[in-house]
C-alpha cells in the first residue's frame, strides 16, 4: 500500500497546485465560461456513471488501438531499419519524406478509405504515431555497441536471438520514451478526429457541451480527457519500472 500511496502524492499536489490556480483565474475574471473547479467536478462525479463515462470507454479505446497498432508495426520496421544499412538505406528516404509533413493533411483520404467510423479515427492516430515511435526505434537500435553483437555472435546466437536478447532490451527504454511522447499527441489528436462526423468520444462530448454553453459539462470532459493522458502514462511508467529494471539501478 505504501508505494501506491507515495505514486498517487504527486499527482494530489499538482491537482490541488491546478485547482489553487484555476480558482484564482475563475474569481478574477468572474465569468460563466470559466466555472470554479468545484463546480466542475460536482458535474464530473454526476456524469462520469452516465453519459461522461460512455464518451470516456470510447475514447479509451480508440487510444489504446492506435497505440498498440503503432507499435506492433513501427518497433519491427525501426528494427529493421536500425540493424540493417540496405533496409535503412531504402526505406529511410521514404521516412523523411513523409514524416515532416501534417498527417492531418491525409484526414479526406483516409475517410474514402475506411468511412467515417472507428477505423479511421483510430487509422490516422496510428499513422501519426507510427514515424514518431519509428524513427525512436530505429535511432535507438543504431546506437547498440558493435561489441555486442559481436559477443552474441562469438556465443554462436542467431539472428532471432539477437532480436530478443540483444537488440530489443537495448530498445526498449527508447521504445518507452517515445510511447510516452506519443500518448500526448494520441490524446490531440483523438479531439480533432472526435469533433466531426460522430456522435461519441470525448471530443465529440467537449464541443457538444460548448455548442450547449453548458461550459461545467465542457470542463468536466476536459478533466475526463486529461485523467485518460495521466492513466496512459502511469501505465507506460510501469512497464518501464516492471521491463526495464536494469536501468533503475
Amino acid at each position: 500500500m505504501k508505494p501506491m500511496r507515495s505514486a498517487a502524492q504527486p499527482y494530489t499536489l499538482a491537482a490541488v497546485a491546478l485547482a489553487a490556480g484555476w480558482q484564482v483565474a475563475a474569481t478574477a475574471l468572474n465569468t460563466e465560461a470559466l466555472p470554479g473547479p468545484a463546480s466542475v467536478l460536482v458535474s464530473f462525479a454526476r456524469q462520469v456513471r452516465g453519459p461522461l463515462g460512455i464518451h470516456f470507454a470510447v475514447s479509451a479505446y480508440r487510444v489504446l488501438v492506435s497505440l498498440a497498432l503503432a507499435l506492433v508495426t513501427a518497433v519491427p520496421w525501426g528494427i529493421a531499419m536500425g540493424r540493417m544499412r540496405r533496409t535503412d538505406a531504402l526505406l529511410s528516404p521514404l521516412v523523411y519524406l513523409i514524416y515532416p509533413i501534417p498527417k492531418i493533411a491525409f484526414l479526406p483520404l483516409v475517410l474514402l478509405l475506411f468511412g467515417i467510423g472507428d477505423g479511421s479515427r483510430i487509422f490516422l492516430i496510428a499513422f501519426i504515431l507510427f514515424f514518431q515511435i519509428l524513427v525512436t526505434t530505429r535511432d535507438a537500435a543504431r546506437e547498440i555497441p558493435r561489441e555486442y553483437i559481436l559477443s552474441m555472435r562469438s556465443l554462436g546466437a542467431g539472428r532471432l536471438q539477437k532480436a530478443f536478447h540483444l537488440v530489443l532490451p537495448a530498445v526498449l527504454p527508447k521504445i518507452l520514451t517515445s510511447l510516452r511522447i506519443g500518448i500526448g499527441t494520441a490524446i490531440a489528436v483523438l479531439f480533432f478526429v472526435e469533433s466531426f462526423a460522430t456522435s461519441t468520444g470525448l471530443g465529440y462530448f467537449i464541443l457538444d457541451a460548448w455548442s450547449r454553453l453548458d461550459y461545467e459539462s465542457m470542463y468536466a470532459g476536459i478533466v475526463g480527457m486529461g485523467l485518460l493522458g495521466a492513466v496512459l502514462y502511469e501505465f507506460v511508467e510501469v512497464l518501464d519500472r516492471t521491463l526495464c529494471r536494469w536501468t533503475k539501478i
